[in-house]
């Protein structure tokens, strides 16, 4: 018997204690990332290239009490879109649409879905005029309103379906909204970029 102790050599330790990048992690078979504007500067939006990421805290989480945190129908109000990430990637690089993240304060600054400007739901009805309607005597006049697409927090969250409602309400076109259900918790499930806003 031996007395001699064999250890791993140094190069087999750093294939161990790396994060598992053997694969790409593309957006599609085709697509890597994709720029997109921000508020200060462009920024890349790709998938965590780590293959053994998983969602930790509050984004892990499956089961929060309803109500509040109920599921979401697919659509929010007849004429809406929903949309998934492929057509919100799409339309964060389309220079006439507006991405609004709907989302309390504390939430959007705990991290958000880069080139998404912040539209509390709670505000959204009385601030039409950010997304393109025209102030009028009766409220506003959304004849010449953007597309638009709102997301919250995931299929769980009402924000982004009461923004929606409420928009429609005070008079938005409903065809000119997309709904991003999956929101942040499927956005962060799926390793795609996350900011952190500055304002």
């Amino acid at each position: 018997m031996s007395r001699f102790i064999r250890f791993p050599s140094l190069a087999a330790l750093a294939v161990c204690a790396a994060p598992a990048f053997a694969d790409p992690v593309n957006i599609t078979p085709d697509i890597a990332s994709v720029m997109v504007p921000t508020d200060t500067t462009p920024v890349e939006i790709r998938r965590n290239q780590d293959n053994d990421a998983v969602l930790t805290g509050e984004w892990a989480r499956t089961s929060r009490p309803c109500p509040n945190f109920c599921i979401q129908p697919m659509s929010p109000a007849e004429g809406v879109t929903t949309i998934g990430e492929l057509e919100l990637l799409a339309a964060l690089q389309d220079p006439d649409v507006i991405v609004t993240d709907s989302r309390v304060r504390s939430d959007y600054l705990g991290g958000t879905i880069p080139g998404a400007i912040h539209l509390p739901y709670t505000e959204v009805a009385d601030r039409l005029d950010v997304l393109g309607c025209e102030v009028d005597f009766d409220g506003f006049d959304c004849t010449n309103a953007s597309r638009v697409v709102l997301f919250c927090n995931g299929p769980w969250c009402g924000q982004s379906p009461t923004a929606i409602r409420r928009m429609i309400a005070a008079g938005f076109p409903a065809e000119r909204i997309s709904y991003y259900r999956g929101g942040m918790q499927v956005w962060r499930m799926l390793g795609l970029t996350v900011i952190e806003p500055a304002n």
